[in-house]
């Protein structure tokens, strides 16, 4: 029973990484500027695929520029392209 409950989990999981994913494309998808685009905190980890603690670490080292409003947390999604480019690597 308790692994039964671990997989409604873990489906339950990779439906909201998954739903986090479709926003992102759906703001992707928009024709406005980039700079009109804001993720939170919680989908810039998703859609960059890293932890709380290194978005902490990029923020605090600057590597990515950030707005603060109370306890939440924004990215431009220029500046989100632009880390990407930044850091590009065409190998």
């Amino acid at each position: 029973m308790n692994n039964y409950y671990e997989r409604i989990e873990e489906i339950l999981k990779r439906l909201d990484e998954q739903m986090t994913f479709v926003v992102a494309k759906m703001k992707l998808n928009e024709k406005i500027d980039p700079e009109d685009v804001f993720f939170d905190n919680q989908e810039f980890m998703k859609l960059m695929n890293i932890s709380k603690r290194t978005a902490q670490e990029w923020r605090n080292k600057k590597i990515i520029l950030c707005s603060q409003v109370g306890n939440k947390i924004y990215y431009r999604l220029s500046d989100i392209q632009k880390l990407l480019n930044d850091n590009y690597n065409s190998k």
